[in-house]
């Protein structure tokens, strides 16, 4: 008894927690809003699907009302792949052909009462064509993944790429429920509990308003390199770092760019702000500097300034930060091993 209780509450934590955050991207007013509720609609589907599983182990469900359950994996194929679409590839709206990939839904739910399930052959086969169209959707999604994965932004890329891992590990499990290898029927919507709090670890690690930050910005992640490459060229010949009141509008002017371009390209390629990015260059010069043998006896700040730095402050906490050594530590170790 004890057991079953605890089976009954991993089984019903993950649904619980997969209708909130479906109602919270369903309501949320920010960030690609189609994204959003695309991926809500796929954590619905699934909710269905898995709530049918939840229900059947406990209760006696009319067959009808098992196949509206099992209705919910054809919300999540399309769901899975029009989102890949939107958040790849920059679709702002639905076109009339997409709402087209929800019929079968309608329609197996129109006739729930007539698609047989009480475990015979042909109840096999239409639960079978609805594992099938799901595995259709994972290919599709699969190829979306694949065709941007080298365009779209690595983190789009990475994000899109763990909720494929998630959808295919549930198909996977629920195949094997279908071919009678995995014996544990209820384990799917245990397994689905532990995948939806990790994807909610990760949402909420990586959240979509920072996925999206730039998500209608028209430069691709080949445009982001080249740019890049010229902002490295520019700094290292000119040694623009040096100048302490360099500004993020300065060089986005020196470079035909807006700032919000630059700082695009920097956030996405280098993973840091425009500050950190240009300090890297000037706590390379200060190493530099503080083993110079013209500036053994030079105080801190005087490399501090000569490394482009605009106070003795923001110097020592950008150095520690970057070596985990203070200036005078990484000076004096540098004396010792030298």
């Amino acid at each position: 008894m004890f057991q079953e209780g605890i089976t009954l509450v991993l089984s019903c934590l993950g649904l619980a927690q997969a209708l909130f955050l479906s109602l919270y991207l369903f309501t949320l007013k920010k960030g690609n809003i189609l994204a959003n509720r695309l991926l809500a609609w796929m954590l619905l589907g699934f909710t269905i699907r898995i709530g049918k599983s939840v229900l059947h182990n406990y209760l006696e469900i009319l067959p009808w009302q098992k196949n509206i359950g099992i209705a919910g994996i054809l919300i999540v194929g399309p769901s899975l792949w029009l989102y890949g679409r939107v958040l790849l590839e920059k679709e702002k709206q639905f076109q009339p052909k997409d709402y087209w990939h929800y019929l079968p839904c309608l329609a197996f739910m129109s006739l729930s009462a007539l698609i047989p399930n009480t475990q015979n052959i042909a109840s096999y086969l239409s639960y079978g064509i609805v594992v099938f169209h799901l595995a259709i959707y994972l290919v599709l999604s699969v190829y979306t993944f694949y065709k941007n994965r080298l365009i779209a932004k690595p983190e789009l890329i990475k994000w899109f790429g763990q909720i494929l891992i998630g959808v295919g590990l549930i198909w996977f499990f629920y195949v094997g429920i279908f071919a009678d290898f995995i014996p544990f029927y209820i384990g799917g919507a245990i397994f689905y509990s532990f995948l939806i709090y990790a994807f909610s670890f990760l949402f909420l690690k990586r959240h979509i308003f920072a996925l999206e930050k730039y998500a209608r910005s028209s430069m691709d992640q080949s445009q982001s390199r080249v740019i890049l490459q010229q902002l490295k060229r520019l700094l290292e010949e000119e040694k623009l770092y040096l100048e302490s009141h360099l500004s993020l509008q300065a060089m986005a002017q020196r470079l035909a760019l807006s700032p919000r371009q630059l700082s695009q390209v920097i956030n996405e390629q280098e993973k840091k702000n425009f500050s950190e990015f240009v300090n890297h260059y000037r706590i390379e010069k200060a190493k530099e500097l503080l083993v110079h043998p013209d500036y053994v006896k030079e105080k801190i700040a005087t490399i501090a300034y000569d490394s482009g730095f605009g106070n003795v402050t923001s110097f020592n906490i950008a150095f520690k930060a970057a070596t985990n050594l203070t200036p005078s530590q990484y000076k004096n170790l540098s004396k010792t091993t030298s």
